[in-house]
């Protein structure tokens, strides 16, 4: 079934996802990379996940932001992402931080970016208390 299509156009250059307040550029050289993208959509869903767990645990926080890095395999022809790390930076009381901390687990299996993702990539969620 079907949720919603996305239809990608040609652009002068390169290949465009049309937008309302302007077409999205799919490419590093003016925009994002298609790869790039990959990364900031786990970074962006594991942290609308981590907040409802938080949220769901009732535990008090202020989001500040993510950081998402990510290796790529070399070895391998397509260079495919290997891992992603994501570090989300939240201010949290000291008597809640080490059950902030335990949240972290379900962001992985609860966030369906991340579970459409190959299951060789690893993706390791980390919290910063600020």
């Amino acid at each position: 079934m079907t949720i919603e299509t996305f239809t990608l156009i040609q652009g002068k250059e390169k290949i465009e996802l049309p937008h309302e307040t302007g077409n999205w550029v799919l490419a590093r050289e003016q925009g994002y990379s298609p790869v790039q993208m990959l990364v900031c959509a786990v970074g962006a869903c594991g942290g609308y996940v981590y907040q409802s767990v938080l949220e769901n645990s009732h535990i008090p926080y202020q989001f500040e932001k993510i950081e998402a890095d990510y290796t790529r395999d070399t070895t391998r022809r397509a260079e495919p992402i290997q891992s992603i790390q994501l570090r989300f930076y939240v201010k949290v009381e000291a008597e809640f931080q080490e059950k902030a901390h335990r949240c972290l687990k379900l962001v992985s299996p609860n966030c369906p970016v991340i579970q459409s993702l190959d299951p060789a990539i690893e993706v390791e969620e980390t919290v910063e208390f600020i």
